[in-house]
């Protein structure tokens, strides 16, 4: 799986993935970007449903990790989930309108990876101890496996993830 089952490192490795993937969204070719779309909303989905089952329900429990800062999480993952939908919804004939869905996208997930990682993971890096973040990390890695298994990131997974 991944060389290290720090939760803080799991995450930032699926931000850094996610940035790569919306690069080939912007730069790449048709073909490219369908697969690029496809493997982002396959992650984006995978990870959001592994935080929210099992990350951010652990930090709730530890001491000193602000509430806000989770619900704000909560929310920027349905500001992705919506710009995302958006984007698998738009008519790639029309450059224009899916450009701008995409940079909706884009701007929904950097946001909340800048803020995740500048709040809410240096936090836990602070206030989780390492055997702590170790066991998180196993449990976000589990799921984030098992959702990548059952999702396949198209837009009826999207629409299941906003009504569901």
């Amino acid at each position: 799986m991944f060389p290290s089952q720090d939760v803080v490192k799991l995450i930032l490795r699926d931000h850094r993935i996610a940035e790569d993937l919306l690069r080939q969204l912007r730069h790449g070719g048709p073909s490219e970007r369908r697969h690029a779309l496809r493997d982002f909303a396959q992650l984006y989905l995978a990870h959001v449903r592994a935080e929210e089952a099992e990350v951010y329900p652990a930090l709730k429990r530890y001491g000193g990790i602000d509430n806000g800062q989770i619900r704000r999480g909560l929310a920027r993952h349905d500001e992705g989930t919506e710009a995302l939908l958006d984007l698998l919804e738009a008519d790639e004939r029309s450059p224009c309108a899916w450009d701008a869905r995409l940079d909706e996208l884009v701007t929904a997930v950097t946001d909340y990876a800048d803020e995740t990682e500048r709040t809410l993971l240096a936090d836990a890096r602070e206030r989780v101890t390492r055997a702590g973040r170790t066991r998180l990390g196993a449990a976000f890695a589990r799921e984030r496996a098992q959702q990548l298994r059952v999702c396949s990131g198209d837009v009826d997974d999207v629409r299941r993830m906003m009504h569901g």
